[in-house]
């Protein structure tokens, strides 16, 4: 079976969060089960560095009133489409804002023009190389499947999400810039209050729509988690499904890990002090014999990091350690940051994000504290248990499901991975970090809960078999409605 990815990111060519590892990692999961895919992504100035000069595969004089090359790569694992628009994505920045963190102001015609080079691959344009089923992921790809409809390609569609809360929504007057006709500003595929939103016109249009956790596919059907596309997931709920995101188990391995300086497993534990010294000596902090609590995370209102900011001093005055590392919102930053200057030596916070340095901090961590509002599935978490080091996370999405709670009966069944918090508050954050301190004072307690944790199977085995098997339902020409007449999400 072959499959055409469209997605705006992909490891190792280019990321911003977990939707990248996810592209990145999924494609050779799925080889054991015959699928071969091929990834189309922008060509970002790190994706053109890395792949080097290639002859074009085709031009596209005017593909939305640019002129664009497509391009074929292999990087490692990974078979590319790279769509080179030097006028839409040679530019200073990420993916999606520009050196300042402010959008770029053309996101809608960057990403519209990705998804209509995915429909023209879809339909054809390549001679000889027809996908069987096209893979969008989020906004940033879901206006493949409305440009598929709209030039009569029937070719089933995957789309999915992995965060609901970035919708792509545009000013209604860009319509005729994007190409589409009238007819797709409508309440069932693109209209959205009165704008466009390029994510609704993807679950309009997907064939199946699969979320990155079953619990954030069941949370999305109800308001308060469905930022306003609710109404329409519950009438496409025949459709929907989750699955929980995989890792990469060679990437993410403590046992071969070049990024850190001391190897080793959960046979070895005693080895993981040396990347504890190692990771303070690098963000410069104290040593000492107390817990490090370190945070990799985007720095917004979602993903709680405020919280984290209100708490530091209930882990510094049990002698503890903080460790933030990652970016987002201006204002977040600035708390963070002006909470690290009230405990220097104790807490650090460094803007900005890089591999390594992630590694670093997974193996001389003792706990990773993910207090996010809502989360669709969570990779981080994942890490950290690969790493012996403790999650601290909200019971909400996936963290729900990835992480047992260190409750007694946990414990005394020697299941216990993390420390789980509800409500998803200060208060509740606050309790979930003084269990932590507690547990932590108790070495052999907490070695049971290390081990537990490197002894989860989080590999992209049984997720990749369950895509495989979304993808032959639909090639074959059957649906999630047809196999399951009940309006139940999986």
């Amino acid at each position: 079976m072959r499959v055409l990815s469209v997605t705006s990111e992909v490891f190792p060519l280019i990321k911003t969060g977990g939707l990248a590892d996810v592209t990145g990692s999924l494609p050779k999961a799925l080889l054991p089960f015959g699928i071969e895919t091929t990834t189309l992504v922008p060509g970002y100035p790190a994706v053109m560095r890395e792949i080097g000069n290639h002859v074009p595969l085709l031009v596209f004089e005017d593909l939305l009133g640019e002129r664009a090359s497509l391009l074929h790569s292999k990087v490692g694992d990974l078979d590319l489409f790279v769509l080179d628009i030097p006028t839409l994505y040679d530019r200073p920045g990420g993916p999606y804002v520009d050196a300042s963190g402010n959008d770029h102001a053309d996101n809608w015609k960057r990403f519209a023009a990705l998804s209509l080079a995915g429909a023209e691959i879809a339909g054809g344009i390549l001679p000889g190389w027809l996908p069987d089923i096209v893979h969008t992921h989020d906004w940033q790809s879901a206006l493949t499947s409305v440009y598929m409809r709209e030039k009569g390609c029937k070719t089933p569609v995957v789309l999915t999400i992995h965060n609901l809360a970035f919708q792509g929504q545009y000013a209604a007057d860009l319509l005729p810039f994007m190409g589409l006709p009238a007819s797709t500003m409508s309440m069932d595929c693109l209209e959205y209050f009165g704008d466009i939103s390029t994510l609704k016109g993807g679950l309009q249009t997907a064939d199946a729509i699969i979320t990155v956790s079953p619990t954030y596919a069941r949370e999305i059907l109800t308001p308060r988690f469905g930022m306003g596309l609710d109404g329409v997931l519950n009438e496409r709920v025949t459709i929907l499904r989750g699955i929980v995101n995989g890792i990469d188990m060679d990437i993410w391995d403590p046992a071969t890990d070049e990024h850190i300086p001391q190897t080793y497993d959960s046979t070895s534990l005693r080895r993981k002090r040396a990347n504890r010294n190692a990771l303070l000596d690098h963000f410069d902090l104290d040593r000492g014999d107390g817990p490090i609590f370190s945070a990799v995370s985007r720095l917004t209102w979602q993903k709680g990091m405020d919280m984290l900011a209100d708490t530091a001093d209930e882990v510094i005055f049990k002698g503890g350690r903080i460790i933030v590392f990652g970016q987002g919102d201006h204002d977040i930053e600035q708390k963070l940051l002006e909470t690290a200057a009230r405990f220097p030596g104790r807490m650090a916070v460094h803007i900005g994000y890089g591999e390594p340095t992630a590694h670093l901090i997974h193996a001389g961590s003792d706990a990773i504290v993910q207090p996010s509002r809502f989360e669709p599935c969570g990779l981080t978490q994942l890490y950290a248990l690969r790493y012996g080091c403790v999650p601290v996370v909200s019971r909400t999405g996936g963290l729900s499901e990835t992480i047992i709670d260190a409750n007694d009966a946990a414990i005394s069944a020697r299941v216990a991975t993390g420390f789980q918090f509800h409500p998803v508050n200060t208060d509740g954050l606050r309790l979930a970090l003084r269990r932590t301190l507690d547990a932590y004072a108790d070495p052999r307690s907490w070695a049971r809960l290390q081990n537990q944790g490197m002894k989860t199977k989080f590999s992209w085995e049984r997720s990749a078999e369950q895509y495989a098997n979304v993808y032959n339902s639909l090639v074959r020409g059957t649906t999630t409605s047809d196999n399951n007449t009940r309006r139940q999400v999986y």
